[in-house]
């Protein structure tokens, strides 16, 4: 198998359930006609949240560097604030808790690092 094949496997198996994930109880998305709006934002938001944490990371690797001017980084995080407020805002309208958003990718691990 190669290594495209056991990464489609892997996330065919944390988000549709399929394989052997299904039998473990893993997380995954229930794709039934009456939850494919919640469904599809629990995944965009997972995207989002993914980037999120990403930017994050860099800002605060650009912080301890000196590579920012005060301004830049009032504005970084005044914007990264107003992201995990939205975000915040959006899990509570679709009934999500942030642990929602952190598919389980069988071998792999977690797809967010878990505080």
């Amino acid at each position: 198998m190669s290594g495209g094949e056991a990464l489609r496997r892997v996330v065919d198996d944390a988000v549709l359930g399929t394989g052997a994930g299904r039998e473990a109880g893993r997380s995954r998305l229930d794709l039934e006609p009456d939850t494919v709006e919640r469904d599809l934002i629990k995944l965009v938001l997972t995207v989002v949240e993914l980037l999120r944490q990403l930017m994050e990371r860099q800002a605060v690797r650009r912080f301890d560097t000196g590579d920012l001017s005060e301004d830049q980084e009032e504005r970084i995080g005044l914007t990264l604030m107003l992201l995990d407020d939205r975000m915040a805002e959006l899990r509570d309208r679709y009934g999500l808790r942030p642990e929602d958003l952190n598919l389980d990718l069988g071998p792999l691990g977690p797809l967010l690092p878990r505080d």
